[in-house]
């Protein structure tokens, strides 16, 4: 029977939880890094299962596939017979499903859809609307068919860093505010599990000043709630150039004439900008790097992908990701 038939294996030590919340700052790539690092899971003959919770339909996009309806469908599989599935939970139909669940409406759920009262159940509660969220994510995490869990591993692409500690910790505020019933009990549940071993929060970023800063602000936030960190993932970086290099206009006009190209004072002046600016740049990244380093995480760092995001360079991300020890 393969791995991905028994529906778990050995856990990765570099990646021990079950849960991976993957967040980072808007246009850091944190759909991306959720996609490839559900994909390196799902190696070894694996079923992963990544989620969506922010209507967006990103992984859609990703695999090159139509927006995906709320159920579990598989988007890709791996050489060695893995698979990843992908799940965009919609919070109106999460209600539903809680609601035939707890309280066996069935029909009568649908019937209240119609009437608008889910849209109004989810406005006067906004809470409510994380807690089936994070819900429906800790259902899938902890699913088990024949006493073997059904995904090796979940991997949740979550709200942005902004609002990542809100998300995360609405359910232990819903326990407090519900004192009795279904859910107090489904809250209390997700907050165990949000706050034990199964999970980790991964925070993705760019090596500039505003992601990086939203990243320490994230991780001081999970810290004090009592939430699992995992990595900081740098993605996008670039291999430094011009290392160990002194840059001026001579040297620069030199290595013109050497390589038979023109050096002619405007095209000299362009480069040296060009290179001043790089230096700039690279000792500013190198800054940053820093300042990551001293929060204390294990950091990852992805390169820049020049030719954009297809499967073969989700392939490759997701071989870098688990090539890290």
């Amino acid at each position: 029977m393969r791995a991905s038939e028994q529906g778990y294996g050995q856990v990765n030590p570099a990646w021990p939880a079950r849960l991976h919340v993957v967040t980072g700052k808007g246009g850091t790539g944190k759909t991306t890094v959720a996609a490839a690092l559900a994909l390196g899971l799902a190696a070894g003959g694996h079923r992963t299962l990544l989620v969506e919770v922010e209507g967006r339909q990103g992984i859609a996009e990703l695999f090159g596939l139509g927006p995906l309806p709320y159920e579990e469908r598989r988007v890709a599989g791996t050489a060695d017979g893995g698979e990843v599935r992908a799940l965009a939970v919609d919070p109106e139909l999460a209600l539903l499903e809680y609601l035939d669940m707890f309280y066996k409406l069935g029909a009568a759920g649908r019937a209240l859809r119609k009437l608008g009262a889910i849209d109004f159940a989810t406005t006067i509660a906004p809470g409510l609307r994380d807690v089936l969220l994070t819900g429906k994510v800790k259902e899938a995490t902890t699913r088990t068919a024949d006493r073997r869990r059904v995904y090796h591993a979940v991997v949740l692409d979550a709200p942005p860093t902004g609002r990542i500690g809100r998300f995360l910790n609405v359910t232990a505020e819903t326990a407090r505010l519900a004192k009795v019933g279904p859910i107090k009990t489904q809250s209390e549940n997700v907050a165990a599990l949000l706050r034990s071993p199964m999970t980790s929060v991964h925070v993705v970023t760019l090596l500039e000043e505003m992601p990086v800063q939203e990243t320490v602000d994230a991780i001081g936030e999970l810290n004090s709630l009592g939430i699992p960190t995992g990595k900081i993932i740098m993605n996008a970086t670039r291999p430094p150039l011009l290392s160990g290099t002194k840059v001026n206009q001579a040297e620069l006009r030199r290595g013109l004439a050497a390589a038979g190209l023109p050096t002619d004072r405007a095209t000299v002046s362009g480069l040296y900008a060009e290179a001043k600016a790089h230096l700039t740049r690279r000792e500013l990244e190198e800054s940053l790097r820093v300042e990551l380093a001293e929060m204390g995480q294990p950091i990852v760092e992805l390169p820049l992908l020049p030719g954009g995001v297809d499967r073969a360079a989700l392939d490759s991300l997701a071989a870098e990701l688990m090539a890290t020890r």
